[in-house]
C-alpha cells in the first residue's frame, strides 16, 4: 500500500506542479492583455504540430536529458550537483580537442565513441574533486561545485582565447568529419531543416543504462542505500565514502555528454557561452523529474518545449514568461510535495 501511495505522489507532484505553474502563467498572460488560448495555442503549432518545430523540441531536449540525469544521479546517492555547468563546460572542450586533433583515418564509429568517451571522462574528473573533498574531509559537495563552475569556465575560457581559438572569434576549429554524428534529417525526412542529431538517440540510451545500473546492479544499490541514510549502509559493510565518489564522478561525467550535442552534432566546434545555463537547468529538470531516469526524460521534453515555445510566442508575448513559467514549475515542484501528501492522506480517510 505504501508503494503505491509514494509511486502515486511521484507522479502527482509534477502534474500538480505544471498545473499550478500554468494557473500562474495564465495571470501574467492576461495581465499582458494577451489571450492565454492564443499563446498556448501558438506554442502548440510551433512545437508539436510541424516537423521542424518537433525536431527543435527534441534538440533541445538532448542536453537537457544529460544534465538532469547528472543531478539526479548524484541527488540519488544524497548529494547536490550544483557543478553540472563547469562539468559540461570541461567536457564539451575536451570533446572539441579530441574532434579537433582526431586522425582522419580513424573509423567513424571508433571517432566518435572516443570523443565522447573523452567528454565524459574530462566531466568525470572535474566530478571526482568535490567528491573526494566531501568523502575525505567532509566538505560540503555543494560549496565547492559552485566554486569549481568558476574556476573551470575561467581556465576553459583562459584556453580557447589564448591557445584554440580561431582568429577574430571565440570558438575553436572544428573536429574533424570521421568524429562527426550525423542529424536525424539524414536518415529521417521529416526533420528536414531541424538540428537535432544522433546525440538524441544517444540521450535515451543513456538514459536506459542509468536506469539499470541504480535499479539492477549491486552498485545502483549501494547508491541509493548511501542516499538514504549513511549510517545504515556503512553498519551494512556498505563504503560510503567510495560510493559518494564513484557517484559524484559519474555525475561529472554525464553532464560532460552534454556538448555532444552542439559540438558533434551542431556547430562542430566549441565556443565560449555556448551552454547558457544548461548545468543549473538540469536541476530543474531532475527535481521536475522526481530524480527518475525515465522522468528526466520527460521533463527534459517538456523544458524542451518551453524553451522552442519561447521563440515561437515572442510575436505575442515576450519570451521572458517562459523563463518565468520554468522557475515556477520548480517552486511548485518543491512545495507541492507535502500539499499532495496532505490531499491523499484526506482521501485515505
Amino acid at each position: 500500500m505504501n508503494k503505491k501511495r509514494e509511486l502515486l505522489i511521484e507522479i502527482l507532484v509534477p502534474i500538480f506542479a505544471v498545473l499550478m505553474a500554468l494557473i500562474f502563467c495564465d495571470i501574467l498572460i492576461l495581465i499582458y492583455k494577451e489571450s492565454p488560448y492564443r499563446v498556448y495555442k501558438l506554442l502548440v503549432e510551433g512545437t508539436l504540430l510541424n516537423p521542424y518545430g518537433i525536431g527543435q523540441v527534441l534538440f533541445k531536449t538532448t542536453p537537457l536529458i544529460f544534465s538532469g540525469l547528472a543531478v539526479a544521479f548524484a541527488f540519488r546517492s544524497g548529494l547536490f550537483n550544483i557543478g553540472g555547468e563547469g562539468q559540461l563546460y570541461m567536457g564539451a572542450f575536451a570533446t572539441a580537442i579530441a574532434g579537433m586533433y582526431m586522425p582522419s583515418s580513424v573509423p567513424f564509429l571508433i571517432a566518435v565513441i572516443l570523443c565522447i568517451f573523452v567528454g565524459f571522462m574530462s566531466g568525470a574528473v572535474v566530478g571526482f574533486i568535490p567528491g573526494y573533498l566531501k568523502a575525505r574531509f567532509g566538505s560540503h559537495e555543494v560549496i565547492n561545485t559552485i566554486m569549481l563552475n568558476f574556476i573551470v569556465l575561467a581556465l576553459i575560457n583562459y584556453l580557447v582565447v589564448s591557445y584554440f581559438k580561431v582568429p577574430e572569434t571565440l570558438h575553436t576549429e572544428e573536429i574533424v568529419e570521421n568524429a562527426r554524428i550525423m542529424r536525424l534529417s539524414a536518415v529521417m525526412p521529416f526533420f528536414k531543416g531541424s538540428a537535432v542529431n544522433l546525440s538524441f538517440v544517444i540521450a535515451l540510451v543513456t538514459c536506459g543504462i542509468v536506469y539499470i545500473i541504480l535499479w539492477k546492479t549491486k552498485f545502483g544499490y549501494e547508491l541509493r542505500a548511501v542516499g538514504l541514510n549513511p549510517s545504515a549502509a556503512a553498519t551494512a559493510g556498505i563504503n560510503v565514502k567510495r560510493t559518494l565518489i564513484s557517484a559524484m564522478c559519474i555525475s561529472g561525467g554525464l553532464a560532460g555528454m552534454v556538448g555532444i550535442n552542439y559540438v558533434m552534432g551542431y556547430k562542430y566546434y566549441f565556443e565560449e557561452g555556448f551552454s547558457s545555463g544548461l548545468g543549473f537547468m538540469g536541476i530543474a529538470v531532475a527535481l521536475l523529474g522526481r530524480n527518475h531516469p525515465f522522468g528526466v526524460i520527460l521533463a527534459a521534453i517538456l523544458f524542451g518545449i518551453l524553451s522552442q515555445g519561447g521563440l515561437v510566442i515572442n510575436a505575442v508575448v515576450p519570451k521572458e514568461l517562459v523563463d518565468i513559467l520554468q522557475a515556477i514549475v520548480i517552486i511548485c515542484v518543491v512545495s507541492s510535495n507535502s500539499e499532495v501528501r496532505r490531499i491523499l492522506s484526506k482521501s485515505e480517510k
